[in-house]
Parts: structure tokens; C-alpha cells; sequence
């Protein structure tokens, strides 16, 4: 839950109430991350470790990270690990592939998240969906939390472009009715991002784009979109609830300078 949502609910609803963000899995029937009414409420922060999960933050070598990004992992079995997944093989291959083949053992779930110096917790999006521009790591959600406040964006997906041996962020926002992507809001935007968090997080290019694919949960699929722009096959369409929307990613002109 972002510090804006944070924000709309003591401002808007109540001032207090005990407001608990979470962040789990449907294979998992559960959460590693959760709210605690014993403890303090920090905007934009997950409270605590879910009681029974032995959950921390690993970086890329498998070190335990203290106060700082990484990989969300559960070093200890719990009683909701799958067994196996529907149709996989004898050899789990499928599981194992998709949970266990980072650091042998070990469950990484496949988010990129931050042990805050509160105590808790922020979630920046998926590993594999995590940018990479000059070698520097950042969560899609670290530039979502900011276009948000913008109030001309309705709605925004950011993906990197392989790009002459690196990597650029590529910003695609969906406008407000009658309003135009002119120099002015492109400013906005980038400005925005740059005071709020870094220079490597403005956005090489931001093109505008009518509709955003989403799963069949509401979820946008960073993924299909960084297969559509890379000319690669999107293997996940079906699990799109607006599988046409990927035409508003093909073929882009201003993604060849």
C-alpha cells in the first residue's frame, strides 16, 4: 500500500484506525509481510514478518541484508508450502524452478523488497520486474509512487529497453481526459521523479498509450509489455484480461532512437 493510500485513508475515512498493508501469495495461502496491532503504523510500510515465517531480505550473493533492498525469501518450511503444482513432474521441476532454483533450499518469492529503519517493510514490485539502468537496481514501484501524485496520469507502467549494452526506463502513462503528453507535463514528470527520488529513476522516454494490460486480477503485467517492446513472444496472453491492449506496444516508433 503506498503512502498516497496511506495518506487518503487517515485524511479521508478515519484518523484511528489500525490500517494493516500485506503482501503474500495465492500458492502460498498466505503472508510472509503483514500488519500487527501491537505496532506502530508507518505510511507506505508493512509492519512485521508474518508470525511462523522465517522471512528476511538476501542479496543477489545470499547474504542476509539488515536495512537495506533485496530478495523477500523464507529461509525455514512452513506449513502452506505447495507440494507440488498441478501438472508438474515427478521431480516437482516446475515448483522448484519457479520458487527454489535462486538459492538452493531456500523460498524466494520473487518480490524486491526493503527492510525499513522502522522495522517494517516496503515492497517495490517484482525481481524480475526490477530496472536495471547502469547497473543501478529500482523497483517499478519506487517510480509509480511518484507519477501517482501527478494528477494528469491516470495511470502508468514502467519497463526497461535493452538499450546499447544497458538498459533505458521507458515510462508509458495513460492521460486524463483532454490532456495532452506536451513538454510541459513531460517536465512535470521527470522533475518529479528526480526531487523525489534520483536521476536514474527519470524515465529515458514517456509515450502515451490509451490502455494498459492487466491480468484477470487487476494487476498491470509489466512482463508483457517488456516482451512486446523487445519483439519477443508473450507467453503469458492469456492471463490478460485486455489481451489487446498489448497492440499499443508493438511496433513503437519513438522506442528506435
Amino acid at each position: 500500500l503506498s503512502t498516497t493510500s496511506f495518506n487518503y485513508v487517515y485524511e479521508r475515512i478515519s484518523k484511528d484506525l489500525c490500517l494493516a498493508s500485506i503482501s503474500g501469495g495465492t500458492d502460498i495461502l498466505g503472508c510472509f509481510v503483514m500488519g500487527s496491532p501491537s505496532l506502530p503504523v508507518y505510511c507506505g510500510e508493512i509492519q512485521t514478518p508474518t508470525l511462523g515465517m522465517d522471512m528476511c531480505v538476501y542479496d543477489e550473493q545470499g547474504n542476509e541484508v539488515s536495512l537495506g533492498k533485496g530478495e523477500l525469501v523464507c529461509r525455514s518450511p512452513f506449513p502452506s508450502v505447495p507440494i507440488m503444482f498441478w501438472g508438474d513432474d515427478e521431480n516437482k521441476s516446475a515448483l522448484c524452478n519457479a520458487y527454489f532454483n535462486k538459492f538452493p533450499g531456500v523460498w524466494t518469492h520473487g518480490d524486491y523488497i526493503e527492510e525499513t529503519e522502522n522495522g517494517g517493510y516496503i515492497i517495490y514490485g517484482r525481481s524480475d520486474n526490477t530496472l536495471n539502468p547502469g547497473g543501478v537496481r529500482i523497483g517499478t514501484a519506487e517510480i509509480y509512487r511518484q507519477v501517482e501524485k501527478i494528477d494528469q496520469v491516470m495511470d502508468s507502467l514502467a519497463v526497461g529497453q535493452q538499450w546499447q549494452d544497458d538498459t533505458r526506463i521507458i515510462l508509458f502513462v495513460v492521460l486524463g481526459e483532454g490532456v495532452l503528453l506536451n513538454d510541459a507535463l513531460i517536465k512535470l514528470i521527470k522533475d518529479t521523479l528526480r526531487s523525489n527520488t534520483s536521476p536514474r529513476h527519470v524515465p529515458e522516454k514517456i509515450i502515451e498509450v490509451q490502455d494498459l494490460p492487466r491480468t484477470i486480477s487487476g494487476k498491470i503485467s509489466e512482463e508483457s509489455v517488456r516482451c512486446a517492446i523487445h519483439n519477443q513472444p508473450i507467453n503469458n496472453l492469456a492471463a490478460l484480461a485486455n489481451p489487446k491492449s498489448i497492440e499499443n506496444f508493438q511496433g513503437l516508433s519513438q522506442l528506435e532512437d
